[in-house]
């Protein structure tokens, strides 16, 4: 239809001239068209062009003026560019766009021209039209050309009237759309910024609205950003394989409904100076603890030169120190409960943050939200742990003494593994970095069993199983019966079942030995088999979505990588061509089980992380041959995989 009136109102017109006896001079004399000027031949375009007459010297003052230009023109193509996607409801190739308003420009100018962008008006009506064809445009270029040739002035015949309708139409359609009709499409913010834009642009001109609405936009992002939340708990388990009683210790305590002794975050996002204050009251509030006016104090005077914090990996005389702390926290703790009529329950003994998926963190968030939450938890006698973070967060944690230094940091992981050193004392007082989320949860379980467990032989895991001389001639190997008996708390019948086979010297599975950095698969390979681990570690690489910059440049200059764990890790510079790390297995773990089930190409990699780590290969081939010969077995194996299954669905965050 307005294609249609398009054509149809110019020829009304000239028909109501034709039927009225009135000619285009009377048109013409009543202002309705444009009056008539001498024809300009098309050479008279290069007599506008005398070399002679530049002024060559003054070249070099035009730079600025020119950066300018590339600028402003790139930038309103960018908006261009994004208005047409916008209207057109679909994504453009933005790059192949500004090429070519790049090659226009440039043909442009060496014909003399003068450099543009895009016309918006004219394209947006064009869609509108329901015209789209690329006939489109070589009619809009066979028509600019018509009038650079034809000697006629077009305004001379063309209804002026009907340009000047033409270009109000476009103007309040884009006005009402993009002030009316977008309200409903809209936070209130952001239109709260569209119409300061709007009104800048209208007071101030278009440069000074465009850089005054870029202005009022940083605002409201921060502000917006300040606002959100980051902060999501998380119920995720170690993907270790625990004794049945040491399973049930876990269930009972380490992850108990309503009084869990480990708890599990995830942080998302950027973490800056605007959302540190919220964030670190979301996680206090959420582990069950309070702010003191002394935390508080902490924490708007926290600088680079002010830490209090302990030097020392084991603090000295941890258990004077707390309990000296403890009667004035608890006190005003109960208080601030008793205040706003709150009954929390006790705090968890290990706090565990993921942030894998934390992209930015800066200075000031990094000392008013981690260091005081690693302070706050030490008065309390909480493990504070953090996974995952890319080689910017982990620098910019360890560089302001919120987590330790990689050599200190290692005494603190190797206490939390000892089993002879005393479970009631404070491990730490800062930050203990983890490189994925599962290794952190896995040393605060085995830590938690410790501490819940009195005796030295009830805390015996599958790895104490594996004797220290693994390849010695002299020392018997662990079998993956005596894996599956402990992973999945067997009864006496299914394991007489496992002895029976390997007491005849029967095997339904490949041992496969490997060196630390060897690949037991690669991702998009078949998946023929499933493994276990029966000694050692292997690590699993993941696809990296977004891969984050390991260049990291201070105000001194370029960081030393070495104190930075994850760049001096031998795994991590594989993971340059296999991915990054999301998982290390244990002695008990079973993996690749998945892809094997659904018969599809493998979706990750692994890699063994320690030498001497050995593992069961279950093949497809000889599964298919024990459901004939030993299907009681097979149904064994069946409720392993099962299971196996059941515990990778319990760790995913989402539902």
């Amino acid at each position: 239809a307005l294609a249609m009136s398009m054509v149809v109102i110019p020829s009304i017109f000239y028909i109501a001239l034709l039927l009225s006896g009135s000619s285009i001079e009377d048109a013409r004399a009543g202002g309705w068209v444009g009056q008539e000027s001498p024809p300009v031949p098309i050479t008279a375009l290069f007599d506008l062009v005398h070399f002679s007459s530049v002024r060559w010297d003054l070249v070099t003052t035009c730079v600025s003026t020119w950066l300018g230009m590339v600028f402003v023109v790139s930038f309103s193509s960018c908006l261009d560019v994004a208005a047409i996607s916008m209207d057109m409801g679909e994504a453009l190739d933005v790059n192949k766009e500004l090429m070519t308003v790049g090659i226009s420009n440039l043909v442009s100018g060496l014909l003399f021209g003068q450099t543009g962008s895009y016309i918006f008006s004219q394209t947006i009506f064009t869609y509108r039209t329901g015209c789209w064809s690329r006939w489109i445009g070589l009619m809009v270029a066979f028509s600019f050309i018509a009038v650079i040739v034809s000697p006629v002035n077009f305004l001379e015949v063309t209804p002026l009237f009907f340009l000047g309708g033409t270009l109000i139409f476009i103007g309040f359609d884009l006005v009402y759309e993009w002030i009316i009709e977008v309200r409903h499409k809209l936070l209130i913010t952001e239109y709260l910024v569209l119409l300061a834009t709007f009104v800048a642009i209208q007071v101030a001109g278009i440069n000074a609205g465009i850089i005054l609405g870029v202005i009022v936009a940083v605002v409201e992002f921060v502000f917006t950003t300040a606002q959100s939340h980051h902060l999501t708990r998380v119920l995720k388990r170690s993907r270790a394989a625990w004794k049945p009683q040491e399973w049930k210790l876990l269930q009972d305590h380490g992850y108990n409904v309503h009084r869990p002794k480990i708890m599990t975050f995830e942080i998302k996002g950027a973490v800056f100076f605007g959302s540190s204050l919220h964030l670190l009251s979301r996680i206090s509030e959420e582990i069950g603890i309070t702010a003191t006016p002394k935390d508080m104090a902490e924490v708007s005077l926290a600088s680079p030169r002010r830490s209090g914090i302990n030097r020392s990996p084991i603090p000295p005389s941890p258990n004077l120190r707390i309990r000296h702390r403890k009667g004035k926290v608890e006190k005003q703790e109960e208080c601030s409960r008793q205040a706003t009529g709150l009954h929390s329950n006790s705090p968890p003994d290990f706090v565990v943050l993921d942030l894998s998926q934390v992209s930015n963190l800066d200075a000031s968030a990094s000392r008013g939200c981690f260091l005081q939450l690693a302070k706050m938890c030490a008065k309390r006698n909480i493990v504070l742990c953090a996974a995952g973070a890319n080689p910017r967060v982990e620098w910019m944690l360890r560089s302001h003494e919120v987590a330790y230094n990689i050599l200190d940091e290692s005494e603190i992981k190797a206490q939390m593994q000892n089993t002879h050193e005393p479970t009631n004392q404070s491990l730490s007082e800062k930050l203990i970095l983890f490189d994925t989320l599962y290794e952190a949860l896995e040393s605060c379980e085995k830590k938690l069993i410790m501490k819940l467990q009195s005796h030295r032989q009830r805390n015996q895991r599958l790895e104490d199983l594996v004797p220290a001389s693994r390849f010695s001639e002299n020392c018997p190997k662990t079998s993956i019966s005596t894996v599956f008996t402990h992973f999945l708390g067997m009864n006496k019948d299914e394991a007489k079942i496992f002895g029976g086979i390997e007491s005849e010297g029967q095997s339904f599975y490949d041992e496969i030995e490997l060196r630390s950095g060897d690949i037991v698969f690669k991702r998009n390979s078949d998946s023929d088999a499933f493994f276990v681990v029966l000694a050692g570690s292997v690590a699993v690489f993941r696809e990296n979505s977004a891969p984050v910059s390991t260049t990291i440049v201070s105000g001194a200059g370029s960081v030393d990588q070495k104190t930075i764990a994850k760049l001096e890790s031998s795994l991590y510079r594989k993971g340059n061509e296999l991915g990054e790390v999301s998982l290390f297995l244990q002695v008990g773990g079973i993996f690749g089980f998945v892809d094997f089930i659904l018969a599809r190409p493998r979706s990750f990699s692994t890699v063994a992380a320690r030498d001497r780590t050995v593992v069961a290969k279950l093949s497809k081939s000889r599964l298919d041959r024990l459901k004939s010969e030993n299907p009681s077995l097979d149904r064994i194996i069946d409720k392993i995989l099962l299971q196996a299954s059941i515990l990778e669905l319990a760790n995913v965050s989402e539902p």
